[in-house]
């Protein structure tokens, strides 16, 4: 395995991801809520068949291509999709040809940094991750709009571009206290009707390193607020592993939550953290509750230790996140998915602090997969956008958005020939549609 060198000059969030990977090790050693905070895969829904019952809510779709199939009527009865006739003067919406596809989920994103709607915010030059650390204290002492406000308008942009599933990160700190988290609450109540939620209390400053932050993550999880406890690079920022996760894993194991951490570490340093997570997940029995994001480490690793590692992380059902920030960074989603590994897909941050871009559209998120990985054929397009469709899902435990007799009715109409050419030219989303109902029209968010 070749040494990768740290970036130089000015750092943005993708060269200072790359190079905590990169500074962190060369060699990987072998060595409660609205939304239910369980990560873990949602159970197999009945199929909704035959005649609606007396006071069902029935949508009928017609004239939709299903992934760009022939087209057909989709039946949708009290939020689900069903094989069953639709009864007489049911409520009809004519799809005018387009193509049916399931609703996005964003597994990773950070709605509460956002200036999203807001002026223009000039950045200013950062050496180091303190640097960044210090510029978003300063944004958001700066906003005049509240973090729920703001994180309102990205994340009802979002369903604007078909995303039916988000799970949150909101930063915990001394400097912010649990505004971060609240504001996505009051976002996520606002957005019941059209988006499914999960909040994860993000300890950006460090939990060991910035006294005070253990305190409010366990506040957040007392009151019910998160879902999720989070965590960021126990060994490279923190710079206690043990006491890292102990801290993260005892507040969610005494409150009945999940844990996702942030992981950025590299090479040996970001193995261990692994193998710290794995045994904590089996010793307090969080099967299917934990997610590790970023995970720079796994790519560089070869077949048989990925492989190794990759069987370890599905025996305990821990899933992975990765936004596909650059080809050598990038999770080997495929290899993942054989071992039996859950892996979704996010957009990060969007327009904050640490990078003036971001826009929250997931299926731009999988044309980005697609780019990365430089994959050419049609099915390797659509497999980006299953991994931004039912690999957030899985990771969420939300059923798929399948278009199958019992799915829920998550999905969007767009014009287009098929998917793989959708991926590619990433068109308007003409409408999007939950639980049946159409919440965003040409691009446009319903309130």
């Amino acid at each position: 395995m070749q040494k990768s060198s740290a970036p130089t000059g000015p750092l943005s969030r993708r060269t200072m991801l790359a190079g905590a990977a990169a500074l962190a090790g060369t060699t990987a050693a072998a060595a409660v809520t609205a939304v239910p905070a369980s990560a873990a895969p949602a159970a197999s829904v009945p199929a909704a068949s035959g005649k609606p019952g007396r006071g069902a809510r029935t949508v009928v779709f017609r004239n939709v291509r299903p992934f760009g199939a022939a087209a057909t009527d989709l039946v949708v009865v009290d939020g689900r999709i069903t094989d069953g006739p639709a009864p007489r003067g049911a409520k009809s919406v004519d799809g005018g040809g387009r193509i049916a596809l399931p609703s996005l989920v964003d597994a990773h994103i950070h709605p509460d940094k956002t200036t999203w709607g807001g002026d223009w915010v000039s950045r200013r030059p950062a050496e180091t991750i303190a640097d960044f650390v210090e510029q978003d204290v300063e944004l958001f002492r700066a906003q005049t709009r509240s973090v729920g406000e703001r994180a309102y308008g990205l994340m009802s942009h979002a369903v604007s571009r078909g995303t039916r599933g988000m799970r949150a990160h909101a930063d915990v700190a001394p400097a912010y206290g649990l505004a971060g988290v609240e504001g996505l609450a009051e976002a996520r109540r606002r957005l019941a009707h059209a988006l499914d939620v999960q909040i994860v209390a993000f300890p950006q400053h460090g939990v060991i390193r910035t006294p005070g932050t253990a305190r409010l993550l366990e506040e957040g999880a007392r009151r019910g607020v998160v879902d999720m406890i989070g965590g960021i690079d126990p060994i490279g920022f923190d710079h206690a592993l043990d006491e890292h996760l102990d801290t993260v894993f005892g507040i969610a194991d005494r409150h009945g939550v999940g844990v996702d951490i942030h992981l950025h570490d590299g090479g040996d340093e970001g193995v261990r953290a692994i193998r710290g997570i794995i045994d904590r997940t089996k010793a307090l029995s969080l099967t299917g509750k934990v997610t590790i994001s970023h995970v720079f480490c796994l790519p560089a690793l070869s077949e048989r230790d990925l492989g190794a590692l990759a069987t370890d992380l599905a025996a305990q059902d821990i899933a992975l996140t990765t936004v596909a920030p650059s080809r050598d960074l990038v999770l080997p989603v495929a290899r993942l998915r054989e071992h039996g590994v859950r892996v979704g897909l996010g957009s990060d941050g969007v327009r904050d602090s640490w990078s003036p871009f971001g826009n929250a559209d997931m299926l731009h998120r999988a044309h980005i997969l697609g780019w990365v990985t430089d994959v050419r054929l049609d099915e390797e397009l659509a497999d980006c956008y299953r991994a931004a469709a039912h690999g957030g899902a899985d990771v969420m435990g939300l059923p798929h958005a399948d278009l199958k007799p019992g799915a829920p009715a998550d999905f969007v109409l767009v014009k287009g020939q098929g998917l793989p050419q959708v991926v590619v030219d990433m068109p308007q989303r003409d409408f999007v549609v939950h639980g049946g109902v159409i919440v965003a029209r040409d691009g446009e968010f319903l309130s």
